[in-house]
């Protein structure tokens, strides 16, 4: 049975005029309009005679269209098909599986993957460290929303008119759900723009008296906020450099699980819309 080919090539036999293909594709999809056949030959370092070849079959398989009044080439209805394929088929709770176990394993921590419903931000994947002891937050449990840091950064980075329903629901309910004291109106302003100034938030003693939260954001294609990833341990364990340190590796792995999901190198920081 002839070995299959590996993402990375390595070893595996390539097919060199599709890599040859795909560099003219690039130049398409970092331009920001059509381009006519030399700016395309120009950038992707290739005589015009050989590109020109390439743009006949690209067109001809609607991955790029030809403009019929300026002959100006661009991506066709085929590269955005492919383009929104690959989106649907974009799951952040899988892309992140691996990126929680080994988060976890570096830290000792308990690692969270939240998303945002209806009702605010939802625990849907976790990873049980060797640090949080008896204390545990079950898949499925609606986090609060000013009193812990995933909370915190999805009122920071989401749309005010998606979260005012689910911030209004929980106006003297989070009081009770934990041990510290809901973050005021008239100081929650500055919280939110200081965790999107930092890209993080950070909490001690909401969920539990003796626990401290780190979360980051984790973006989408579209620059959206999609998810967040969350550290708790030991408030006496995460002081000083040793929060440094652990915010460092969950800011890593959140900007991991962003570029899987197509966000671009510079994530997002100002105040939401």
């Amino acid at each position: 049975m002839r070995k299959a080919l590996s993402e990375a090539g390595g070893t595996s036999r390539r097919v060199q005029s599709i890599e040859v293909g795909f560099r003219i594709l690039r130049v398409l999809r970092m331009s920001s309009g059509p381009l006519p056949l030399r700016e395309i030959a120009s950038r992707s370092g290739m005589p015009p005679s050989k590109v020109h070849l390439y743009l006949v079959s690209f067109v001809r398989e609607k991955v790029v269209y030809q403009e019929a009044d300026t002959g100006h080439y661009g991506l066709g209805s085929f590269a955005i098909q492919l383009g929104l394929a690959a989106i649907r088929q974009l799951d952040v709770v899988e892309l992140a599986s691996g990126v929680l176990s080994d988060l976890r394993d570096r830290t000792k921590c308990a690692i969270y993957l939240s998303l945002w419903g209806d009702r605010g931000p939802c625990i849907v994947a976790k990873a049980d460290g060797a640090l949080q002891g008896a204390f545990a937050v079950r898949l499925g449990y609606i986090l609060p929303l000013t009193t812990t840091a995933t909370g915190l950064i999805f009122l920071a980075h989401l749309p005010k008119a998606e979260t005012e329903g689910a911030l209004a629901a929980q106006v003297g309910y989070e009081g009770g759900r934990g041990a510290g004291k809901p973050v005021g109106k008239r100081d929650l302003a500055k919280v939110l723009a200081k965790a999107r100034k930092d890209g993080y938030a950070s909490t001690v003693g909401m969920l539990h008296r003796n626990f401290s939260g780190i979360s980051v954001p984790i973006f989408d294609y579209n620059e959206q906020i999609a998810a967040t990833l969350t550290l708790l341990g030991p408030a006496e364990f995460m002081l000083d450099d040793k929060q440094q340190e652990l915010l460092s590796l969950l800011s890593a792995a959140a900007a991991e699980v962003s570029q899987r999901l197509g966000a671009p190198g510079e994530l997002p920081s100002e105040e939401a819309a």
